[in-house]
């Protein structure tokens, strides 16, 4: 099957844009485990009013997001945050390029942090493979990178699912005592609301990741399909979330899993699980990591590539976006020294106030009047010209 028509049906329609979305949010994240920690399971019994408001979160933002862009063809996220914010797109622009570097620092410093405790050779083994993927990705362009993350979230999915069941059928007596009992002694004085309002910010936090999926959104011509590709990109998005959640519930509150820098790789060293699998792991996480800096960063280039349009330039060449990638990956790999868990504690939150201002706010309040001033004036549209078709009958 070509990489083209692939995607030239349903599957380009309603699964393509979360497919997209998950591939990219969850390579900085979901795959080691630590943002899962940070933002909804070290607050134990009470963790999953966090992955609640992350799975909501996500779907009404999807769903607005893919209508709007499908109403007014605003496919990179310049023309887009201008559709919806104005003239805070530079704002925008320095944010999202800021945010983006973190994350893919964060990336960086897990990758190194496996290739480390796995094989026990140097990280930057790890580390340029991304680089180089990453770039030769980009310099392909949409239907490869479309292409790969599919087949990424398939071995996701099923490397996921085996390893979760591993984890959490050894830990069932652990997991069921933690929410009978209210267990939330890693953070004392946490709350339903607190681990709420902690999983909204989270969603926040990965408002970023949304511009990747923007390109896909090119197929659809009707609303039920932004509102299904939108539902199902919510879902898609947290499936693994809470997978992680149970699975971390099972040494809930082991500081030793807690608070290390790739929680799913101490709970299966805890668990036994076998070398080979730890191994076949790694290597999805890997997919996932490339699959995260591939999709930020072309959206990137799609916005370079807007920008340099309306000036009447020419767009960047295959070779170009290519060595773009590298660069912007070897930044990120200079900010990884930071360590990873400082990096999602300290530099996450502040952004994610950030996209809340620039990106949801201006999205729940202008781009939901825009969407609805739109479909009035089609509805208008149709009945003038349902009028003058009976006006010549």
């Amino acid at each position: 099957m070509k990489v083209s028509s692939m995607f030239d049906g349903n599957l380009g329609k309603y699964l393509l844009p979360g497919i997209v979305l998950q591939s990219v949010m969850i390579g900085g994240g979901y795959a080691t485990g630590r943002e899962i920690v940070e933002y909804g399971a070290k607050f134990g019994a009470y963790g999953w009013y966090a992955g609640l408001g992350i799975m909501a979160g996500f779907a009404l933002v999807a769903v607005l997001c893919y209508e709007l862009i499908r109403l007014y063809h605003v496919y990179d996220y310049k023309s887009f945050i201008q559709s919806i914010a104005g003239p805070l797109y530079p704002v925008f622009d320095l944010v999202y390029t800021v945010f983006m570097v973190i994350i893919l620092a964060v990336m960086s410093s897990a990758t190194g942090a496996v290739v480390q405790q796995m094989f026990g050779v140097s990280h930057w083994f790890g580390v340029v493979g991304i680089m180089v993927v990453a770039g030769l990705l980009n310099f392909f362009g949409e239907k490869v990178i479309s292409f790969f993350e599919t087949f990424g979230t398939l071995a996701l999915y099923a490397g996921y699912l085996t390893f979760s069941v591993l984890v959490i059928s050894g830990h069932t007596g652990n997991i069921a005592a933690v929410m009978a009992s209210s267990d939330h002694s890693y953070v004392p004085d946490a709350t339903m609301g607190h681990a709420l309002w902690t999983g909204l910010l989270y969603m926040a936090c990965n408002l970023v990741v949304f511009p990747a999926s923007f390109f896909t959104i090119k197929k659809q011509t009707k609303r039920r399909e932004s509102v299904v590709s939108g539902v199902l990109a919510g879902l898609l998005a947290t499936v693994p979330w809470f997978l992680t959640y149970f699975a971390v519930m099972g040494f809930y509150p082991s500081k030793e899993v807690l608070g290390a820098q790739v929680p799913w790789m101490m709970m299966m060293q805890e668990s036994g699980v076998p070398s080979w699998m730890m191994v076949a792991f790694s290597f999805i996480m890997g997919w996932t990591l490339v699959e995260t800096a591939t999709g930020m960063i072309h959206a990137l280039l799609e916005r370079v590539d807007k920008g340099l349009e309306e000036k009447g330039r020419t767009a960047l060449s295959r070779r170009n976006k290519g060595l773009t990638t590298v660069v912007i990956m070897a930044c990120a790999v200079a900010l990884a020294q930071v360590g990873i868990i400082d990096l999602i504690a300290k530099g996450y939150m502040a952004l994610a106030y950030a996209f809340m201002a620039l990106f949801l706010l201006p999205l729940l309040t202008v781009g939901v009047y825009k969407i609805f001033r739109k479909e009035e004036g089609e509805e208008m549209e149709t009945e003038e010209l349902a009028a003058d078709c009976r006006q010549k009958a």
